[in-house]
């Protein structure tokens, strides 16, 4: 068994794109962060996961937010043998707000602390940076959020890691031919149906 990852703060749109990606219905709890189960797909012997939101939700309790992020680290450590790709998902219209307000209490935002883990045991590392559509200045925005992230600008040296996209709109033909090129350079070309939807 295999598998691809995607981790992600809640209200990112996490499940808008694994529905995109892979033309599934992903369930969802009535309101986000109420709900540790990963949505898994199967394809052949790939498994697909979309892991549940972490970040602090107003109105759920302090316990469940570090429940479910250990969970995640958990889940990520344990499977870490067959995890051939991870795919952190952040909203490119707040992450940087939500980043800075959590420096300016000196804490480690904890994107940027998730996308370290992910780095550290995971053998490839996407970041798609979703509602691109939303963002005023996207090449200053991405910029910014990569050098949050520990690249140092332009963002456009790091296209192999920084995907741009907006999952609602349908425009994420560069994170599915990453995926689809991730697939081949494992040998594992005959996995790409998986991947469904056209070309935006």
């Amino acid at each position: 068994m295999i598998e691809i990852v995607f981790a992600g703060r809640s209200n990112v749109g996490k499940s808008t794109l694994f529905s995109q990606l892979f033309g599934v219905k992903v369930r969802r709890g009535k309101r986000p962060g109420t709900t540790i189960k990963p949505n898994q797909i199967k394809f052949k012997d790939l498994l697909v996961t979309d892991l549940p939101g972490f970040g602090y939700i107003s109105g759920v309790n302090r316990e469940f937010n570090e429940r479910v992020k250990d969970f995640i680290v958990r889940y990520i450590e344990e499977n870490a043998d067959r995890i051939i790709l991870a795919i952190q998902v952040v909203d490119g219209k707040s992450f940087l707000e939500i980043a800075e307000r959590w420096e300016k209490r000196g804490y480690i935002p904890v994107e940027v602390e998730m996308f370290e883990f992910l780095n550290e045991v995971c053998p490839k590392v996407f970041l798609a940076v979703n509602k691109m559509d939303k963002v005023d200045n996207p090449d200053e925005t991405l910029d910014a959020i990569a050098e949050k992230l520990g690249m140092i600008p332009p963002w456009t040296n790091w296209r192999h890691v920084i995907f741009p996209i907006s999952a609602k709109e349908g425009k994420l033909d560069n994170l599915r031919e990453a995926i689809k090129s991730r697939l081949m350079e494992i040998g594992r070309s005959d996995l790409i149906p998986v991947l469904k939807g056209k070309k935006s």
